[in-house]
């Protein structure tokens, strides 16, 4: 459970704005996302090397 402690006379938008960040944080939608449609675990691993392919590039030009 989330528990967002609210201060004295403070706006309901930011306490709102804070409980959305926590929620984020926790992955709860996306982990509920992805198991609504199964994946083959050989197409997993593929999304995984291609994107660590992709931040090494990033990395590699961020340097040279």
């Amino acid at each position: 459970m989330i528990i967002i402690p609210i201060k004295e006379g403070e706006n309901i938008d930011r306490a709102l704005k804070k409980f959305k960040r926590k929620f984020e944080k926790t992955g709860t939608m996306r982990a509920l996302r992805a198991r609504q449609r199964f994946t083959k675990p050989s197409v997993v691993r593929r999304e995984q090397v291609l994107k660590a392919i992709y931040i090494q590039k990033l990395r590699q030009q961020s340097e040279g």
